[in-house]
């Protein structure tokens, strides 16, 4: 497979972003942490690819990039009181929520009664999920190296192995998300990333 790079800011950028994205195919794209590469989450081999490309075992759940709140409904089986504050307080950003799952999503993106789902700050790519849907992503790597920032770097670690890379300059982030389990009663910090726990403290009033 040749690997093609695209400028975010070509004029082609966000059709061919929806034609490999639509056809089942696996993107890298910008975010506002760390580059991931994405797929359609009601696509099952197109998420067997995600693995694949990773090199990541399938037991490894993969998150869910929502366009707005208004796409949570197709994620998540619903968000308690802690789920609700954080995600009023931190998205669009550099969160990622661990909360149940919509029964209709793949087996195969989690076999976990949960999902992790965040809202990027990122205009450019949520622009794009509000025309595909939510999309499963994961960070641009093999499993175990380090999370690109550039679409360079995803170049030397997927080159051949996904179809189209979007070249949005440096993430400004450059870490990825902090991980919450919002999913029992009491949260828990599952990774710390681009929110540090003592804000995710401070919104939950502790």
């Amino acid at each position: 497979m040749k690997t093609c790079i695209i400028a975010q800011s070509d004029g082609s950028a966000i059709k061919e972003t929806l034609n490999v994205i639509r056809s089942g195919g696996v993107v890298a794209v910008p975010t506002d942490t760390v580059y991931g590469i994405a797929c359609s989450v009601g696509n099952s081999n197109a998420i067997h690819s995600l693995f694949q490309i990773k090199i990541r075992g399938c037991l490894k759940a993969i998150p869910v990039l929502i366009g707005d709140i208004n796409q949570i409904d197709l994620v998540a089986k619903s968000l308690n009181e802690n789920a609700r504050k954080l995600a009023q307080s931190f998205w669009p950003g550099a969160l990622t929520l661990i909360v149940a799952k919509n029964k209709s999503l793949p087996t195969i993106l989690t076999i976990h009664p949960t999902v992790g789902v965040r809202i990027p700050d990122h205009g450019w790519l949520r622009a794009i999920i509000l025309k595909t849907g939510p999309l499963a992503a994961t960070s641009a790597n093999i499993s175990g190296e380090t999370s690109p920032s550039t679409a360079s770097q995803v170049l030397d670690q997927l080159n051949g192995r996904i179809e189209l890379i979007i070249d949005g300059g440096e993430c400004k982030g450059g870490i990825s998300s902090t991980v919450v389990d919002c999913s029992g009663e009491e949260i828990k910090i599952l990774r710390e990333g681009g929110i540090t726990p003592e804000q995710i403290q401070s919104a939950l009033g502790k």
